[in-house]
């Protein structure tokens, strides 16, 4: 057999009368560039002695220097593999059992049903099928994980004194203390508990751990030596995330992690397996954040009515929750139906081709960006949507993306080098068992086999498989603990938090992207008795003590010139007002006093903060 070419490069042959082999055709010519030769055989110079024309209407052919022909699926799966990167599906071809049959079987039916086929595709990928480059996606992405991280070290820079510091509510250095003393050895204690601050643990290494971050934050930010601010930006955070002990346990914290560590791969063009663990970790959060409120028994979420009370009670809402609060019943429980679909439904579409990807990606951000307007989750929704560039392509930012990317993106970029690809790999080797099987508990309940729990345990130090699911259950009634010194026990004056609801009349106010941790801890402390919140006590002896660090964490302070003589926390049920209300008192909250969250307390009784 000879056909024209076949001597220097690979030539593919297919039917051109076939809309389907031409729609592909297309597709490889702009993967594979001037590594395959591609001919209609209705045109080709073809030697037909061994191959009719019969034979080459029914599948495609692939003719390559040395002799070698293959036809079907081996054929399209041989082209695809002259891109270095792109063999994953040949190799499975070759080696996993009765993959070859299933592919043959699978490219038969399609064949007798090409009309067909070629609509699905044209709905799947579009009216042309390009391959999918993230060079510029990468390089958003990048920019916009360095602002991410700006905001969080910042943010956490002016608390940390406050939060952590020498004098602070907890105190770093007492949790290294009895971190140690529990772990017995310097070794298993820096593994356990792997933060910088072994080495240092007083308040300039909090303050020079913060302004480390926000300065790398911003080299990130400019594409100055990426990869080191990566690596750098996400051992930094690492530190402070163990630093902050119960103010730093939430759940955007460890999505940063998470996706910090990822990125550190990233610079330079991503490969279709880094974007594809992108998508991974989005799909955990999204799908596990539907998937607790659906197993969560919560009545709220079964009947519909979350919403109803979502608004009111979260943490910190902003002005725009007080009127979505008032919205008919009708919408509100529309509303939990489509929380319901984006985060149950779409998420599956993120591992889909072109098209129902950008279906999930609208809905995803189309929630977070809800979400975000109604709530103050400091930067959480703005990385969830950045996570969803990666279910774009570089081709959905075309009229943005400079020509330089376009050129890099026609040329090929898109593929990695051998080096980097078999780091991404080894990454893929980690991480995918330990996040698969944590999905996998949290889904089914079951435990994971011996060796996936050894190796879950092994990393869990990292977190680079976090858990995640928001509002399992839906918080009904919004209590609020009012923090009061007196000098006498008869006039009490009340501290104000710069964010959370106090006095009525305050509009809720907008922090995003910071992230007032004490606010918040008081929301959750809120929800349990004092005895849940050990950090609590020690904030009010603080109060008692004037401490400047912690009285900096707070809006007013109502005794600037020297500390009352006696404190207590009261206990409010707060309701939104109504628009009534809102017209005739100008209020934005209303509230009832519901007795005393904890008692009236001195420094006669405590001489100071205690460990």
């Amino acid at each position: 057999m000879s056909v024209t070419g076949a001597a220097d490069r690979p030539v593919l042959v297919f039917d051109g009368e076939c809309g389907f082999c031409r729609y592909w055709v297309r597709y490889w010519e702009h993967l594979t560039g001037e590594r395959v030769r591609y001919l209609a055989y209705q045109q080709a110079d073809i030697d037909f002695a061994t191959v009719g024309p019969a034979e080459f209407a029914r599948a495609i052919h692939l003719f390559e220097p040395g002799g070698r022909v293959s036809r079907g699926a081996e054929a399209a799966f041989r082209v695809v593999a002259t891109v270095p990167g792109h063999g994953l599906a040949l190799w499975c071809y070759r080696h996993v059992p009765v993959c070859a049959r299933l592919s043959e079987t699978a490219y038969a039916f399609v064949a007798a049903h090409r009309i067909g086929a070629a609509r699905v595709a044209r709905w799947l990928w579009g009216a042309e099928h390009h391959p999918a480059h993230h060079v510029f996606v990468s390089w958003l992405f990048l920019r916009g994980l360095g602002a991410i991280y700006l905001a969080a070290f910042a943010s956490f820079a002016i608390q940390a004194t406050g939060l952590v510091g020498t004098h602070g509510i907890v105190p770093l250095i007492d949790f290294l203390d009895a971190a140690r003393a529990y772990f017995g050895s310097s070794a298993s204690a820096w593994w356990h508990v792997p933060t910088v601050f072994w080495l240092r643990a007083d308040d300039l290494a909090l303050r020079l751990a913060c302004g480390a971050g926000a300065a790398l934050a911003v080299l990130l930010t400019l594409g100055v030596g990426q990869r080191i601010a990566l690596v750098l930006l996400w051992a930094l955070y690492l530190s402070l995330f163990y630093a902050g002990q119960t103010f730093m346990t939430f759940q955007w914290d460890l999505l940063l992690l998470e996706a910090g560590f990822l990125a550190i791969w990233l610079p330079g063009p991503g490969s279709a397996l880094l974007v594809g663990l992108f998508r991974w970790l989005l799909f955990r959060f999204m799908f596990l954040s539907g998937w607790v409120k659906l197993m969560s028994g919560d009545p709220t979420w079964r009947s519909f009515t979350a919403l109803e009370y979502h608004f009111e009670t979260q943490p910190l809402p902003t002005v725009l929750a007080w009127y979505a609060h008032h919205l008919p019943d009708a919408v509100l429980r529309a509303g939990v139906a489509a929380t319901f679909a984006i985060e149950l439904v779409l998420p599956f579409f993120m591992f889909l081709p072109r098209r129902p990807r950008l279906v999930a990606a609208t809905g995803t951000l189309l929630i977070e960006l809800l979400i975000l307007l109604t709530g103050n989750y400091n930067f959480f929704n703005l990385l969830t949507m950045l996570l969803c560039l990666f279910l774009f392509d570089d081709r959905a930012f075309a009229r943005l993306e400079p020509r330089a990317f376009t050129a890099r993106s026609d040329r090929g970029a898109g593929t990695a080098g051998t080096a980097r690809r078999g780091a991404v790999l080894a990454l893929a080797l980690l991480v995918l068992p330990a996040s698969a099987g944590r999905f996998g508990e949290a889904v089914s309940g079951a435990r994971a086999p011996a060796w996936l729990g050894s190796l879950t345990g092994w990393m869990e130090p990292l977190h680079l498989s976090s858990v995640y699911g928001v509002f399992a259950i839906m918080t009904t009634e919004r209590h609020e603990i009012i923090i009061e010194g007196s000098d006498d026990r008869r006039t009490w004056r009340a501290y104000g938090f710069p964010y959370k609801p106090g006095d009525v009349m305050r509009m809720p106010r907008w922090n995003v992207p910071h992230q007032p941790r004490l606010d918040w801890q008081m929301w959750f402390a809120a929800l349990a008795d004092e005895s849940r919140s050990p950090w609590f006590e020690r904030l009010l002896v603080h109060l008692l003590s004037g401490t400047p660090q912690v009285l900096a964490l707070l809006a007013h302070n109502p005794f600037p010139d020297k500390p009352p003589r006696y404190i207590r926390a009261s206990f409010y049920l707060y309701h939104f007002s109504t628009p009534d209300e809102r017209r005739t008192t100008g209020a934005w909250w209303t509230r009832e006093l519901e007795g005393s969250f904890y008692p009236t307390i001195s420094l006669q009784a405590r001489p100071g903060p205690t460990p």
